[in-house]
């Protein structure tokens, strides 16, 4: 099953409005309403400006060149005699104080820069056609990404905060730019469907903000870890709090997206870190709910040597009504390469190239929310070990042979032959054999029971693997 393809029956697609998180990170609908949020900011900023940043005038400065060098459009050189109270444009004495409105001064714009990749990621600017992604590239403002099944990406902005999109999900930069002389960032991502995994550096200026805008919700922080996935079948908008704090809204269509600088309290309903909230098309907001605590892994520290990669999960919490568990090559799981969900706990992965990678593990509850995920490295390092025995002679003699598929030059092999299934008190028990292939002669009658150790010293580590415990019955 693919991941959060069913969180407990929730499917992940862009859908009608329900919930907006309000703050410095943000998740909304469509071009026209983000160029009607910009347009309505900019005409406040001409008409009637609050928020001003002070500018200390120099030698051969002008209301002109203030204009055409700091703010948006050069024309509201108009607006800086306004707010100043200047009537003479030319006529700047050096050292002169002038307070420029903020919301009209020049943002420059900035990429986004694909940091990992791996299976069907791909990206588009506006309406041209999609082509793969690759780790490095930058992107801009307009450019659309999609990834498919098995299909991972994730940017890095320039503040250092990433965005994550798992499989079968889709988004559209919307704005990624900063603000001449003050430094703020603004910066919106939409999310046209399945989910965003998000990690915001602290904002460092009152003005910052990060938004996520999808037809559902509009989440807001200033700094924190949290995920937004839209369930389109159910219309409804999860939403879960790592670290921080969101805000939570109602978001319709004919509403604008909240400024810059609006303050987390103010939202309807303020989720933190450990809780997340479920919110309905047509309700109110959903009450904020505590996530499921981490499970564990069974025998983290494991070599991965099997054919198929797997792993065992332990959890007490009788909440727990499936399991999301994914892998990534690093810790931070913005490389991600495997994304599933199941329903026991048990997740097996298939085939994976040799290697150190992390694992990422967390349960679901009833309301879909996915908990506390929790995090821990593993080594990739197959080795097949294949082992068979057959009679010989007419001394009651069996020849035992066996393979190894990862061979070293100083790979040993222990031998244990008992009568037990457990091989307690084994009747045979030779240590550090280089061949691959031992006789026992003069058995009594009986049922014995057998295996083969491989045992390897490499890259200052010991490995061992066990074939399974065979047995046979002499009758003669």
């Amino acid at each position: 099953m693919n991941t959060k393809s069913k969180r407990t029956q929730r499917v992940l697609h862009s859908a009608m409005p329900c919930v907006a998180v309000l703050g410095a990170l943000a998740i909304v609908s469509g071009e026209a309403r983000a160029q009607s949020g910009a347009h309505a900011e900019h005409h406040a900023a001409r008409h009637a400006p609050s928020a001003t940043v002070r500018y200390v005038t120099r030698a051969g400065d002008t209301l002109y060149d203030l204009a055409d060098r700091y703010l948006a459009d050069a024309r509201d050189w108009a607006l800086l005699a306004r707010v100043n109270r200047i009537a003479e444009p030319r006529a700047l004495r050096p050292g002169t104080v002038l307070r420029l409105p903020v919301a009209a001064l020049k943002q420059e714009r900035q990429v986004a820069r694909v940091v990992a990749t791996s299976g069907v990621a791909e990206h588009a600017f506006r309406a041209e056609p999609f082509a793969p992604v690759t780790v490095d590239m930058a992107l801009v403002e307009g450019d659309r990404v999609r990834t498919g099944a098995n299909g991972f990406v994730s940017l890095e902005l320039a503040d250092g905060s990433h965005v994550s999109l798992p499989q079968n999900s889709e988004i559209e930069i919307g704005t990624l730019r900063r603000t001449a002389i003050v430094g703020s960032t603004d910066r919106v991502i939409r999310l046209k469907q399945g989910e965003v995994d998000s990690e915001v550096t602290p904002a460092k200026k009152q003005d910052d903000r990060f938004q996520i805008r999808s037809p559902s919700v509009v989440a807001g922080v200033r700094g924190t870890r949290f995920r937004v996935d839209y369930d389109g079948s159910q219309q409804q908008t999860a939403v879960e709090v790592l670290d921080g704090a969101v805000g939570v809204d109602k978001d319709t269509m004919d509403r604008q997206a909240p400024a810059r600088g609006v303050p987390l309290g103010a939202s309807a309903q303020l989720v933190r870190a450990k809780f997340g909230n479920v919110t309905h098309a047509g309700g109110s907001v959903g009450a904020p709910v505590e996530l499921l605590p981490a499970p564990a892994l069974n025998h983290p520290a494991k070599i991965q040597d099997a054919d198929d990669v797997a792993f065992d999960l332990t959890s007490t919490d009788a909440r727990a009504l499936a399991w999301r568990v994914q892998i990534a090559r690093d810790a931070g799981i913005l490389d991600l390469i495997r994304d599933t969900q199941v329903t026991s706990p048990h997740a097996s992965f298939g085939a994976l190239a040799d290697g150190t990678y992390f694992v990422r593990i967390s349960a679901i509850d009833a309301n879909g929310l996915e908990g506390i995920p929790q995090t821990y490295a593993f080594e990739r390092r197959k080795m097949g070990l294949d082992a068979s025995a057959a009679p010989v002679g007419e001394r009651h003699a069996y020849a035992f042979r066996w393979f190894v598929t990862r061979s070293n030059p100083d790979t040993r092999f222990r031998f244990v032959l008992a009568s037990t299934p457990d091989l307690a008190n084994p009747l045979v028990d030779r240590t550090d054999l280089s061949g691959g292939q031992l006789t026992v002669s003069d058995l009594p009658r009986g049922v014995y029971y057998w295996t083969v150790i491989a045992e390897q010293f490499e890259h200052g580590r010991f490995y061992a693997k066990s074939s399974a415990v065979r047995s046979f019955t002499l009758a003669y």
